[in-house]
């Protein structure tokens, strides 16, 4: 269960950011988009990319490498898009890699190790050990607060 007192539905969406493994509860997924032209935003945070207009409603785009201090992505492969829902409307997270569904176990959820980097743990609701991988849940309240969105 995350600080927020939410519980998980036992299915997370995934994706990857720069190699990491990254999930999100599948109830707070909007929708999935293949590349997206954004619009800049003067003065923005950093990790603001740009907005999306997406069907009349325009959605910030946070740019999930910066946001987590990841290197900039390499050749000309455009990010994709994992929009989310919050308690202010939607945001995009601008990601690598679409990953799939997978069941996660409430039982076998566990806390971010403490050797984790300081600013990712604090947007995670956790960690669930897979069977040949780590999955890190993002906590999407926190993950937005950190973004500035």
């Amino acid at each position: 269960m995350s600080e927020t007192g939410a519980a998980m539905t036992g299915q997370c969406a995934t994706f990857y950011v720069a190699g990491r493994f990254l999930g999100v509860d599948v109830l707070e997924v909007q929708e999935v988009l293949r590349e997206q032209r954004l619009t800049s935003v003067p003065l923005a945070p950093e990790v603001v990319e740009g907005l999306l207009n997406l069907r009349g409603e325009i959605v910030p785009a946070l740019n999930m490498r910066r946001l987590l201090d990841l290197p900039p992505r390499e050749g000309e492969s455009l990010p994709l898009s994992v929009v989310v829902r919050t308690g202010h409307g939607a945001v995009s997270l601008q990601v690598d890699e679409i990953g799939d569904v997978v069941e996660v176990d409430a039982a076998a959820f566990e806390e971010p190790p403490r050797n984790m980097d300081a600013k990712l743990r604090s947007m995670l609701r956790g960690v669930q050990k897979l069977r040949d991988r780590l999955l890190l849940v993002l906590d999407i309240p926190r993950t937005v607060n950190v973004g500035g969105a």
